[in-house]
């Protein structure tokens, strides 16, 4: 640190008025406020603290604090896209046990992460029991579209239905619609888990999902979960031959994977039982 002389108020690198220095300062906070570079104006005292004991070059410096503030910018960015989405857990492929499931096929699932199948507009069914995987697999690939910038929604399908339905009530039908019907990639969770409502003389849900199909079909990409066969489908969603339309639009043409294994929630469950202690009997 410049050591200052008592008798001027200067400090000794450039005989510089230490005044001059704070004008500068403040000035620079308004720059960094006017171009919302708002993680290096929250740390300007660290990185200032840094230049001074590096002393690294001017290039240097603007990699440094650029690259910092851009790091922080795309973090913002991606975080802003997985709440929009609807996306509340963040699951990553890293987390996923895959010798608890020795016969899904890694490689491919590692090559569909990286979501040409999205750009090739190809659409993707999962199915298997409940506790398998398959929510965990899609809500990794909800992350990634979001890390790459791709427009993604993610509900479960109970929850996209009655949104759709409550467009009925109050008139804004086609414009739920629309915004379901647009993102690149749409997901659809859980299909078969839950009960699907339907008041009065609503449609189906098989007539809703079918418009919401039936518009995304060959535009863009939509991948579905379900802990249902197919055939289970039309008795899930009540009408047999809207489903098979939805299903001729959808599964038909998918990538296809299920997921033939044993429950990871039930093994987790099994494991804690096995580590609880054992209750003491009651004195008799």
């Amino acid at each position: 640190m410049a050591k200052r002389d008592g008798k001027n108020g200067h400090d000794d690198a450039g005989d510089r008025p230490a005044a001059t220095d704070a004008l500068v300062l403040a000035a620079l906070r308004r720059h960094l406020e006017f171009l919302g570079l708002t993680l290096t104006l929250a740390e300007l005292d660290e990185r200032l603290a840094w230049a001074t004991r590096e002393r690294p070059g001017a290039t240097a410096v603007l990699e440094h604090v650029l690259g910092l503030e851009a790091a922080h910018k795309l973090e913002e960015r991606i975080a802003r896209r997985v709440h929009s989405s609807g996306l509340v857990e963040r699951k990553a492929l890293e987390a996923f046990d895959w010798n608890f499931q020795p016969k899904l096929d890694k490689a491919f699932v590692l090559e569909l992460a990286r979501l040409d199948f999205v750009r090739r507009r190809d659409d993707l069914v999962i199915t298997g029991k409940t506790g398998t995987g398959k929510s965990h697999i899609l809500k990794a690939f909800a992350l990634r579209a979001c890390e790459q910038g791709i427009r993604m929604r993610y509900a479960r399908c109970v929850d996209l239905l009655d949104d759709l339905h409550a467009g009925l009530a109050d008139g804004s039908y086609a414009r739920r619609l629309k915004a379901w019907a647009s993102p690149a990639l749409l997901i659809i969770d859980d299909v078969g888990l839950g009960q699907v409502k339907k008041r009065g003389d609503e449609p189906t849900a098989a007539h809703t999902l079918y418009n919401l199909i039936d518009r995304r079909h060959s535009k863009v990409s939509t991948a579905v979960t379900s802990n249902i066969a197919l055939s289970d489908w039309g008795r899930f969603l009540g009408d047999a031959t809207l489903t098979a339309a939805i299903l001729d639009r959808l599964a038909m043409h998918a990538i296809r994977i299920d997921i033939d294994g044993p429950s990871y929630r039930q093994h987790v469950a099994t494991e804690r039982a096995g580590q609880r202690p054992a209750t003491a009997p009651p004195p008799s």
